[in-house]
């Protein structure tokens, strides 16, 4: 059963949620929850690290990731894995330095696996591997569209490459790609969407992806003609003429900054101003793991959904149908 939505707020909750004050270093309202990387010293980022902990079982530990922190990145950036061994050391783990298994990508929110023994590690990543190779989904996402599919659920199929177009690299889909495409780094991507609610042109989308390719959601969801909120990369590949969606050519629509109907920005309790600084709503939200140890039941790890997130539902009225 869909496990997307939280428990209604109250109209309380969504005006403090909602004030503009500063809530200390995870950032300005009306985007509680948002981390203000530039802010955040080390430490100060441990700390973050340490608190976003929503399970610790044997070697596993499971953080809630917070969006805009990348995974990797440069020497001296502030990235999840640099500073795995001071989170290490403060979970109590001494020699035993943790590894990334499994973790959502840097504007996304939610679950991050890690793992102190390298053999669990490397069995779950054998894991993953085999269930996409068994079509076996393992990961599922909450996402709210701007816009609403054709159908309640489905597929989304799609030959993708990356390209590096003016210092950024941007996925493009392919049509009809030939067998030299493919030898070149063009990949076949499968995604799972079931639409949970409705409500204000928006839906809250569950999204499991089959295959892994970068920014493999975002770009799906904009070729169903409804891109991610907060989506301020591909979302200007979705164009509007007298009320009819289509899709622009990839290769020749620059990123910017997602442009969202009048109305949905006041359901939002936005200006313009802030719309244009939303935040990416697509946060994973659970992970399938099989047991630790043989004849242990499965797990099920879940990921609270960050509280800009919940705002969200609540404004645009989606909640489970």
């Amino acid at each position: 059963s869909p496990c997307c939505l939280p428990p209604t707020l109250s109209r309380h909750q969504l005006r403090r949620r909602g004030s503009s004050k500063r809530s200390g270093p995870l950032g300005d309202q009306p985007f509680p929850g948002l981390l203000q990387l530039e802010n955040l010293s080390r430490e100060g980022l441990v700390d973050v690290l340490r608190a976003a902990v929503v399970d610790q079982k044997g070697p596993l530990v499971t953080l809630n990731k917070p969006p805009g922190l990348p995974v990797t990145g440069k020497p001296g950036e502030p990235t999840l894995c640099s500073v795995l061994p001071e989170l290490s050391q403060s979970l109590g783990l001494r020699d035993r330095e943790l590894q990334i298994v499994q973790a959502s990508g840097k504007e996304t929110s939610g679950l991050v696996l890690l793992s102190s023994c390298p053999q669990t590690a490397s069995r779950l990543q054998k894991f993953f591997i085999h269930s996409r190779r068994a079509q076996r989904p393992t990961a599922t996402y909450c996402a709210v569209t701007d816009g609403i599919p054709a159908t309640s659920e489905g597929n989304i199929q799609a030959a993708l490459k990356l390209e590096h177009v003016d210092g950024v690299d941007l996925v493009i889909p392919v049509k009809s790609p030939s067998r030299k495409d493919f030898q070149e780094g063009v990949k076949r991507t499968l995604s799972h969407f079931h639409v949970v609610a409705m409500g204000s042109g928006c839906a809250l989308v569950q999204l499991q992806p089959l295959t892994v390719f970068p920014s493999q959601l975002q770009v799906h969801m904009v070729l169903q003609l409804c891109p991610v909120l907060g989506d301020h990369t591909y979302s200007a590949r979705v164009g509007t003429v007298l009320g009819q969606r289509f899709l622009l050519p990839a290769e020749s629509t620059k990123p910017q900054r997602q442009v969202l109907d009048g109305a949905l920005i006041r359901r939002l309790c936005l200006s313009p101003a802030q719309s244009a600084q939303l935040p990416l709503h697509l946060h994973l939200h659970c992970l399938h793991l099989p047991g630790l140890r043989p004849r242990e039941a499965p797990m099920k790890l879940l990921a609270p959904l960050p509280p800009y997130f919940s705002r969200t539902l609540q404004c645009l009225g989606l909640h489970q149908q």
